[in-house]
């Protein structure tokens, strides 16, 4: 019941435009559902989020959002809105493989896991609290893939690793990471990254000069 009633509450609350982009035939994909296999009705409404495939809208873009006002110090949990989206420019410091999570139904195959990519704002310094992650997600790899565009992580660490990018897609606020984030788990040696939100899923990613 307590997770019927989040995805009507999904449903209801997400604006025209999501409602009309989203294509039932990603509701389920490789044979996992939105909201993933979590028995947590908390992570199975954070997952609806995550797996999330409809492109934004320019007027979902927050536009205070940047990559220097995420990375802000300080108590972070409502700094922005996870209902709304954002266009960010960063360095890339690493691609990764993202781990076996509910979100995908414990899939294993490296395709069907999120990639993880780090941006910071200085290629010199990528030290865990200056960083923030972004995630490419199966549901948006398939979206890239029938644009002819290869969002596999090899293939986006190929082509991205240690360059300049523009990204855009859905803000996110990772509770499922809030206690591995300096902004709101200062001090805790199992600290990995700057912050718990992030942009995710990715919608877009490309490479940009150097920001002057």
């Amino acid at each position: 019941m307590v997770l019927a009633a989040a995805a009507v509450w999904y449903v209801e609350h997400r604006s025209p435009a999501t409602r009309v982009a989203m294509q039932p035939a990603l509701e389920t994909f490789n044979g996992c559902g939105m909201e993933g296999d979590a028995s947590s009705p908390a992570i199975r409404e954070l997952n609806l989020l995550k797996n999330r495939y409809a492109v934004p809208e320019p007027e979902q873009i927050d536009p205070r959002v940047t990559l220097a006002a995420i990375l802000e110090p300080g108590d972070d949990r409502t700094r922005w809105n996870d209902h709304h989206a954002a266009e960010i420019t960063g360095y890339v410091s690493d691609v990764k493989v993202g781990g076996v999570e509910t979100v995908n139904c414990h899939a294993a195959d490296p395709p069907d896991r999120d990639t993880h990519i780090e941006l910071v704002l200085d290629p010199m310094n990528s030290s865990e609290d200056r960083r923030v992650i972004v995630e490419v997600t199966p549901r948006s790899r398939a979206l890239a893939q029938q644009r002819g565009e290869d969002w596999s992580t090899p293939a986006l660490r190929d082509h991205f690793h240690g360059r300049w990018v523009r990204v855009s897609g859905w803000l996110l606020f990772d509770t499922e990471h809030r206690d591995q984030s300096v902004n709101t788990a200062p001090g805790r040696p199992r600290d990995w990254r700057a912050t718990a939100w992030e942009i995710h899923p990715v919608s877009s990613l490309e490479v940009v000069d150097h920001p002057r």
